[in-house]
């Protein structure tokens, strides 16, 4: 993975291209001019998805997400939390040949159900390899600066709310700086998560699933990161962040079962907001 710092006009143009290029996905024409988009194209088409997975892509974007982050198929690329892994299993084959993906999760029950998941299906993630994080949390984590990029998908939240930790203590502080630490020079921090309205009271943070953006943005920032762009790809107007049972009422969980199904079928997933960071340096 090449040199990943830029201006701030190069991260206006970004966001730019980013743009483009998803008004032009939706005309089916983006992201398969390169390799890379093409291999990626591919590993998002795999007949290996299930369809309730692809039926997910409308609300997630995979293609237009994994393109904004520069993930690229030779990179060492850690995803932190894989949870069901539905974007693992785009990772996976998009990194097999030439890349490395490390699959990080909490040590215990996190990692026991992360292997639990992998090993069901070596021929699709045989070569993911496994780790822990945070590791304040126990376990073995990540070599310091050994990987390309950090990408999470609807976590952030979790450690602000002090998930797994009987006391329910705010860890999101020092989970930055293990990601931070192991990154090179140059690496790519990748965030996608639920969005809470920069309005509203921050205490929300700690019980709602949702977390602002500039929360996110100071976690990141103290731990030595540089911003280096947002994108609206996973927005979802739709959704006010306010809920009876936080980000957990809407698809897919239905917190409320069939109270209001139909109501929160038509919001659709949660609006999320999609961060680049950047480790200085390379």
């Amino acid at each position: 993975m090449g040199l990943r710092i830029m201006t701030l006009a190069g991260a206006s143009a970004l966001l730019l291209a980013s743009a483009g290029a998803f008004a032009a996905a939706q005309h089916g024409g983006a992201h398969h001019a390169t390799p890379a988009g093409h291999a990626l194209h591919q590993a998002v088409a795999g007949t290996h998805r299930s369809a309730a997975n692809r039926a997910r892509d409308a609300h997630r974007h995979p293609v237009e997400t994994l393109t904004f982050f520069g993930i690229e198929p030779d990179d060492t690329v850690v995803e932190l939390w894989p949870g069901g892994l539905w974007y693992t299993e785009i990772l996976a084959p998009y990194l097999a040949d030439k890349g490395r993906l490390i699959a990080a999760a909490p040590a215990g029950r996190g990692t026991e159900g992360l292997a639990k998941r992998l090993d069901a299906d070596p021929a699709l993630y045989g070569k993911v390899e496994r780790a822990n994080f945070p590791t304040l949390l126990g376990g073995t984590g990540v070599a310091p600066g050994s990987v390309d990029a950090v990408l999470t998908f609807r976590n952030v939240h979790n450690w602000r709310m002090g998930y797994m930790q009987p006391e329910k203590s705010d860890y999101s502080a020092a989970a930055f700086k293990e990601i931070f630490a192991m990154l090179k020079p140059g690496g790519v921090l990748g965030i996608v998560d639920h969005r809470l309205p920069e309005s509203a009271d921050a205490e929300r943070e700690r019980s709602s699933g949702y977390i602002k953006t500039s929360t996110i943005r100071q976690l990141a920032e103290a731990a030595g990161f540089r911003f280096a762009g947002a994108s609206e790809i996973n927005a979802n107007p739709k959704d006010s962040a306010d809920w009876p049972k936080g980000v957990w009422t809407l698809p897919p969980n239905y917190a409320e079962g069939d109270t209001d199904r139909a109501k929160y079928e038509a919001i659709g997933e949660s609006d999320r907001m999609t961060l680049k960071f950047i480790k200085p340096g390379g």
